[in-house]
């Protein structure tokens, strides 16, 4: 039987022509070279064997695989590079990320402490009212007004917000100034009996009573210090961005005003 012919018969595709020097006509022409069927599965090996694209001579192949390395390389150098940056820029940002809270807390105790010393000084007054009552009963006007001074001082409300707000913490600071004022009258009146300065009980409250406006003042010293601290962290950059992010509760608070001899406490004695 004779070979076939014609238009619809596959013919095999001819073999590379040979070129001096072992090479064929395929090298540097790329995988175009081969048949179309073909074509997707030489770019395949090419991409992940550069190595046979090489051996095949194949152009494509190897600028291909070496503009990646190319585009790859610096990348990936580049994401270390940022990585490193990033981690170092964490580890050291970790104090200026906790000096927030950190400083709102210290601030927040200390404001407890001014609240633990007044309520303790209001807690003396009835026992100094009812001994000065005993042995000066016609000071009833003075009386009178230390009693109600700190039934203002105890009435004003105090919470979270009062010392972020300006108004509230102005309240509480006015009653507890009315408070030492009244305080102060009781005390210049007690000058006037011998005999009322010389009881074991106004010795007693003298003592507490002391110690007491000593602690108020350091305190407020200390509360004052903490919040200068705290402020100027959420005010200033980079605390105030830390701040707006991490930390939007986070507001300036507010502190006591100066006022004569504020710093000392007044001398009891009796």
């Amino acid at each position: 039987m004779g070979p076939l012919v014609g238009p619809n018969v596959l013919r095999p595709s001819p073999l590379p022509t040979p070129i001096p020097g072992g090479a064929t006509n395929l090298q540097g022409r790329g995988h175009g070279a081969l048949p179309w069927r073909f074509r997707p599965l030489s770019l395949v090996f090419v991409i992940k064997r550069p190595s046979l694209g090489r051996q095949m001579g194949d152009d494509m192949g190897t600028t291909l695989t070496a503009g990646a390395v190319r585009r790859t390389s610096p990348a990936v150098r580049l994401l270390g590079v940022l990585s490193v940056i990033l981690v170092a820029a964490g580890l050291s940002g970790c104090g200026a990320v906790n000096r927030v809270p950190t400083l709102q807390e210290q601030a927040k105790s200390s404001w407890s402490e001014v609240q633990n010393q007044y309520q303790r000084r209001a807690d003396l007054i009835p026992n100094l009212v009812e001994t000065v009552k005993g042995y000066a009963q016609q000071e009833k006007d003075v009386l009178i007004g230390v009693t109600e001074a700190r039934a203002k001082a105890s009435s004003v409300k105090v919470d979270a917000s009062t010392v972020s707000d300006p108004q509230k913490f102005k309240e509480y600071q006015d009653a507890q100034n009315q408070l030492s004022g009244a305080l102060g009258r009781l005390l210049v009146t007690v000058e006037k009996y011998p005999d009322l300065k010389s009881n074991q009980n106004f010795l007693a409250l003298q003592s507490q009573l002391e110690g007491t406006e000593n602690r108020i003042a350091v305190a407020r010293r200390d509360y004052i210090t903490a919040v200068q601290a705290y402020n100027t962290e959420v005010r200033t950059i980079p605390g105030r961005w830390i701040a707006a992010i991490l930390y939007p509760d986070a507001k300036p608070m507010e502190t006591f005003t100066a006022t004569p001899n504020a710093d000392r406490p007044p001398n009891v004695k009796f």
